[in-house]
């Protein structure tokens, strides 16, 4: 476990939306987190060379710019909407169709999580993928870090609170940061655990049932995988644009 530290930036891990209001600190820099699936599409999808990415929280947003010609990524609870291009996979990502387009996205968690820390210091997309790019970033930033796991409907999960604290371990190794956070050192403790062996503790998640239940768990291994790249998804205004770390 990351020992409390005395450095000037704090790190704290926001385990569901629902609490974000207690957390709220427009000088951090927010991580959103959605691993299984939002985040990881997002990161795929500017390794796939999209241009850019408009987060939108509801599905009348999405049908409206739909109907403006854009080309649309939406689901709720899994399942793409009949008016939607393709929904959340990061395989739906596939670089002959996205490339330089701009995509539109909603989904059932993690694109109402951008759109609520919007106002921050600088909102981020985290996940395995770009880790360590990720966690040397905010290193360099020196502002206080705020972790936002979108979790399920408001509610815990567990593969956004494993990576949390995966992150968060990452960047409490820089002096400069410290943290007194409960759900910080829990979310560590639990990362701790579960990287051992990863694939066989995430068994343990309820997001892993409910996509397999409707047959979108060929992801899980790929969502999971280190270091793939260094680009860091940044909010800009509206949209989503490439950063390179």
């Amino acid at each position: 476990m990351a020992e409390m530290k005395t450095g000037k930036n704090k790190v704290e891990i926001c385990l569901t939306p629902s609490v974000f209001p207690e957390f709220r600190n427009d000088d951090a820099i927010v991580v959103v987190v959605d691993i299984l699936r939002a985040t990881s599409a997002i990161i795929t999808a500017f390794m796939n060379g999209v241009r850019k990415i408009i987060p939108v929280a509801t599905l009348e947003e999405a049908k409206a710019y739909k109907d403006k010609g854009y080309l649309v990524a939406a689901e709720r609870d899994g399942i793409v909407r009949d008016f939607a291009d393709f929904g959340n996979s990061p395989f739906n990502f596939q670089r002959e169709i996205i490339r330089d387009r701009e995509i539109v996205y909603s989904t059932t968690n993690g694109t109402q999580c951008i759109k609520m820390a919007e106002n921050s210091y600088r909102v981020l997309i985290g996940g395995y993928l770009n880790l360590d790019a990720l966690g040397s970033f905010i290193q360099s930033e020196k502002h206080d870090l705020l972790i936002l796991c979108a979790g399920w409907k408001n509610r815990f999960s567990l593969e956004d609170t494993l990576f949390a604290g995966a992150l968060a371990e990452t960047v409490l190794k820089n002096k400069n940061y410290y943290t007194i956070c409960d759900s910080t050192i829990a979310s560590i403790d639990l990362w701790t655990i579960a990287q051992q062996n990863m694939m066989s503790y995430i068994e343990k998640a309820a997001q892993r049932h409910r996509l397999k239940k409707n047959g979108l768990d060929d992801v899980l291994e790929y969502c999971h995988t280190l270091n793939l790249t260094r680009i860091i998804p940044l909010l800009k205004e509206d949209a989503l644009i490439q950063m390179n770390a």
